[in-house]
């Protein structure tokens, strides 16, 4: 009997010969799939309360397809050969990502506005100009990645197989989006730090906001986060290199903690220090009513002293 033949596990059709190996816990699937609701809900609550749209639906998205991905974990532990149960967990939980990380995209342009815009190498409002379409490419490539190896299955290795390299180029170019997201935002703390120590900055609000006890837990849960995610990422490249089946894939210790646990840490810091109360400047309400004096000016084409200063 054929391995694609297969529908539930046999004496020739064993556990062993699924894409995974091995039978998903049952209780740690439960576990994520009930903390990753629980985040989704709290995530649109605070982003509607709290006015935060379009950083809650970022988040709420990669969150909602996580706790899709483990109800699919869940049915896989009662029968490991369920097509329909791996399709869902699988792309669920490699796309989830790449949504939350829209979430973490957005911040940097509003803290950049609020702190002193005149000290980023590039105006804040391109920011999500840029990294959002490279998010989305990333999101496109994954998706018809999965598409393409779903339809593969069982029957059709080469065309798995495809699949498996347009995932992999996905993941790969969501780590080269990440990265250069990282080393701008890095660029620009290193810039701005420099700049609250200059006489002209103290007292402004930039100053004053970069010294509020909450916006410094929001920065450090978002830096946390960002790095979580991006080591997720690197696992896996890891992970899909191998192709279906490989000893990493089958390996379900190395998955619960290096994406399960990861990504769970990253989601609760962005839900738990949601910038609607940590940092509410990225409220819509609020907005256009805190626009620091240095945004006005660069927007009417002035540059601040202090940016000068800073960028010399």
């Amino acid at each position: 009997m054929a391995h694609g033949d297969c529908t539930e596990v046999s004496a020739l059709c064993p556990v062993s010969a699924t894409v995974l190996g091995y039978y998903p816990n049952l209780g740690s699937g439960i576990f994520f799939a009930i903390l990753f609701g629980i985040l989704t809900v709290g995530s649109l609550v605070l982003g509607i309360w709290k006015k935060t749209y379009t950083y809650a639906i970022g988040l709420s998205i990669g969150l909602l397809l996580e706790m899709l991905g483990y109800i699919g974990r869940i049915q896989l532990n009662s029968n490991p050969w369920n097509s329909g149960a791996f399709q869902l967990q699988i792309c669920a939980i490699i796309l989830a990502p790449t949504f939350i990380c829209v979430s973490i995209y957005l911040t940097l342009k509003h803290v950049a506005i609020n702190l002193n815009s005149s000290v980023s190498r590039i105006k804040p409002r391109w920011y999500p100009i840029i990294f959002l379409p490279a998010d989305l490419s990333c999101l496109i490539v994954q998706a018809i990645g999965g598409g393409i190896a779903a339809a593969g299955g069982d029957t059709n290795p080469k065309l798995t197989q495809s699949g498996n390299r347009a995932i992999i180029a996905g993941v790969a170019l969501q780590v080269v989006v990440l990265i250069a997201f990282g080393v701008l935002s890095t660029d620009y703390y290193v810039r701005v730090r420099k700049y609250m120590t200059l006489p002209e900055a103290q007292n402004t609000d930039g100053w004053r906001l970069w010294h509020d006890s909450n916006f410094k837990k929001f920065r450090y849960a978002m830096s946390t986060a960002y790095i979580v995610i991006l080591i997720r990422c690197i696992y896996r490249i890891a992970e899909m290199a191998g192709g279906w089946g490989n000893k990493i894939m089958q390996d379900q210790p190395s998955f619960l903690v290096l994406d399960s646990t990861l990504i769970f840490v990253a989601t609760f810091l962005l839900v738990f220090f949601h910038p609607g109360i940590y940092f509410p400047h990225m409220r819509r309400d609020r907005q256009k009513s805190m626009r620091p004096t240095e945004e006005i000016k660069m927007e009417n084409g002035l540059s601040s002293t202090e940016g000068i200063k800073v960028a010399a």
